[in-house]
C-alpha cells in the first residue's frame, strides 16, 4: 500500500472494510508506549475529504464565502458540504446514544449483567 495511504487515519480498513481501532500510542522521543483500546476522535472519523473541508473552513475563519472563493465553487455547494459534515457528526453521536440506550435496556431487561454493561460502555 502506498505510504500516503498508510499515513491517513481512517475508520475503515482499506483491505476488508471493517472498523479500524487504535491500540497503541508511542512517544517518538522516549519511546514510552500506551496500549489498549484508544478511541479515534470524532473528527478523525470523518472522511479525508470532510477533514480537509473542515480544515479549510477553520483556516477561513468559518466563512463559507471565503471557502467558496478558495475552492472556486458556489456558496450553496459549500453550504451543502458543511451540511454533510454536520450530518455525519450527528449520525456518529446518535449511534453512540443508541448503543448506550440499548446497553441500559439490556440491563433493565436482565439480558446482561451490570459488569457486562460496564465493559460494553467502556468500549464505546
Amino acid at each position: 500500500m502506498p505510504r500516503d495511504k498508510m499515513d491517513t487515519l481512517s475508520k475503515t480498513c482499506p483491505y476488508c472494510g471493517g472498523t479500524m481501532e487504535i491500540e497503541r500510542l508511542r512517544c517518538s522521543s522516549c519511546h514510552i508506549a500506551i496500549e489498549g483500546k484508544i478511541a479515534i476522535p470524532r473528527l478523525a472519523r470523518l472522511s479525508a475529504e470532510q477533514r480537509e473541508f473542515i480544515e479549510l473552513f477553520v483556516r477561513s475563519s468559518g466563512s463559507l464565502k471565503a471557502v467558496a472563493a478558495k475552492l472556486s465553487i458556489s456558496y450553496p455547494t459549500v453550504r451543502n458540504r458543511l451540511d454533510k459534515v454536520i450530518a455525519a457528526i450527528e449520525a456518529e453521536e446518535k449511534a453512540e446514544r443508541d448503543a448506550r440506550r440499548d446497553i441500559l435496556s439490556a440491563i433493565e431487561g436482565g439480558r446482561i449483567s451490570v459488569d457486562e454493561a460496564v465493559r460494553l460502555l467502556r468500549e464505546l
